[in-house]
Order: structure tokens, then C-alpha cells, then sequence
């Protein structure tokens, strides 16, 4: 667990996070989660970028969503979520903004410019989020997109491994040149099915603008 002003971020493996701050519990892409963060139903937002098994995972999702618990997700992720039995789910596209207990919540584009696995058309997100007057962005699969340049977080979590989305020289341009984070960037996607953290090293050398957190999967 890393404690960045007075917001707590969990890397939970891959894609996935678990980010704690003001009494909210907020999950983003959980995937093979850890034995010690199974049957917690712990979650009040869940953020579901696409349907790929690595990100919408329903045995998963069944350790975090409880009642109380409000899902976004990328429109074409819904017809895979009617067994979750959550409080609520919402459907997004880029450019959505919506509140969800009183979170705001942006969903923004994420997709391949030189690979075929996320197509733009398809209208998978990232989603970027604000809690404790922080703006969180996390990218979703995504290479590197001018639509970054209008995102302005705090924190981002950007995917390093190549092979699906960016590798790590290309995420740190990224990150460098369009995202530019305020205060920090923590590096994903690695790990689990492509990237070691080696890739996550050589992002945190590449990265210029702001400080870079590698993180310990919980």
C-alpha cells in the first residue's frame, strides 16, 4: 500500500488497483486478485475500462462488488456484467462525465494507434477520477494518444509492457510530453501476461516530469 497525500493506492496486479480515500473504496480493472483480497465486497465504485478477461473479470468482481457498490464501466463491457449483483452500473463512452456517490468520474479514449487489440471504434476508456481534490487517471489499454493532452491529473497509472499498449520508452513520452502529471505516475500493466518490472524501472528512468512510484502487488 503507498500512501500519497492522504489517498491510499494498492496495486492489486496487471491493470488493477484499489484506491482508498475520503471513505470511498474505489477498484479499477481487478484481475487474479490475491488471496488476501478475496470475499471483501468491499467496494463502493468499480471502474471496468474494457471487456477483455484481464480487466472485466467476473470471478473477481464477485470478491469486491457488494450492495452498495456502483459500477462504470465501458459500454461494451454491460452484457457481460448481468450476473454481478451490484447497487448500480453504468455504461460510458469517451467523453462521458457522470457522478457516482458523489465521485466525478470522466470516462476518456484509450485504443491502438499501430496494433489491432483496441480499436478506437470499439469506445474502450480510461477513466480519470477525483478524490480528495486529486484527479486519478488511469489509462485503460492505450497507446500513446493526443486525447492526453487535455487530461490534466495528479496521479497517473500508465499501462509499460508493450506487446498490447505502450512500452515503457513510449509510455514515459507519454507521460513526459502529453500527460504530464502534477504530482506522480505509477506504472502497470506488467507483470502477469507480458512486461517484468523491469519495464516498470525503465519507465521510472525515462520519466522527466514528475515523480515515479513503483508499486508492491498486494
Amino acid at each position: 500500500m503507498f500512501d500519497f497525500k492522504g489517498t491510499r493506492f494498492q496495486w492489486l496486479g496487471h491493470d488493477g488497483f484499489k484506491v482508498s480515500s475520503g471513505g470511498k473504496t474505489i477498484y479499477i480493472d481487478p484481475y487474479q486478485l490475491s488471496n488476501t483480497q478475496h470475499n471483501r465486497n468491499d467496494a463502493d465504485i468499480v471502474l471496468i475500462s474494457h471487456d477483455h478477461f484481464d480487466h472485466l473479470s467476473p470471478d473477481d468482481l464477485k470478491h469486491v462488488v457488494g450492495k452498495k457498490t456502483s459500477i462504470v464501466a465501458a459500454k461494451e463491457c454491460l452484457n457481460k456484467l448481468g450476473g454481478i449483483n451490484a447497487l448500480e452500473t453504468h455504461g460510458v463512452a469517451p467523453g462521458d462525465k457522470i457522478s457516482v456517490q458523489g465521485v466525478a468520474v470522466e470516462a476518456v479514449a484509450a485504443y491502438n494507434t499501430n496494433k489491432k487489440f483496441h480499436p478506437k471504434s470499439d469506445l474502450k476508456v480510461g477513466f480519470i477520477f477525483t478524490v480528495n481534490d486529486m484527479r486519478i487517471y488511469h489509462a485503460g489499454d492505450t497507446d500513446e494518444i493526443p486525447e492526453m493532452n487535455d487530461l490534466y491529473p495528479h496521479v497517473a497509472m500508465v499501462p509499460v509492457s508493450g506487446t498490447y499498449v505502450m512500452t515503457a520508452e513510449e509510455a514515459a513520452d507519454a507521460v513526459n510530453k502529453r500527460i504530464k502529471p502534477k504530482d506522480l505516475a505509477i506504472p502497470m500493466h506488467y507483470g502477469t501476461i507480458v512486461g517484468t518490472e523491469d519495464d516498470a524501472r525503465k519507465f521510472k528512468e525515462f520519466v522527466k516530469v514528475c515523480r515515479v512510484q513503483i508499486l508492491d502487488r498486494t
